[in-house]
């Protein structure tokens, strides 16, 4: 549905996650809410800005595809066993 001939709109690569880091952490969210990445909400949102933690970087809260919003705690929630489900792309 997007018109945009932007590059960063498609991913050239996907892995999975190996190991826990703050990056890992902000993709399971985004994904927990039906998006890529942080790219790819920005364009779905257009631009809306993205409520982070200050203390640890993690994303706040995020608006979901349905207009409902998720809003996640300061702390680590991505658990061990959830890393490997996180999709981490290469733009």
């Amino acid at each position: 549905m997007s018109c945009s001939t932007d590059n960063h709109s498609k991913p050239k690569a996907m892995s999975r996650a190996k190991g826990w880091s703050t990056e890992v952490e902000n993709l399971f969210r985004f994904q927990q809410a039906g998006y890529r990445d942080e790219l790819e909400y920005i364009q779905v949102k257009q631009g809306a800005s993205i409520d982070k933690w200050p203390e640890t970087g993690f994303v706040k809260k995020l608006q979901r595809r349905d207009n409902t919003f998720y809003y996640y705690n300061r702390k680590r929630e991505c658990q061990d066993r959830d890393v490997h489900k996180v999709k981490v792309y290469a733009h």
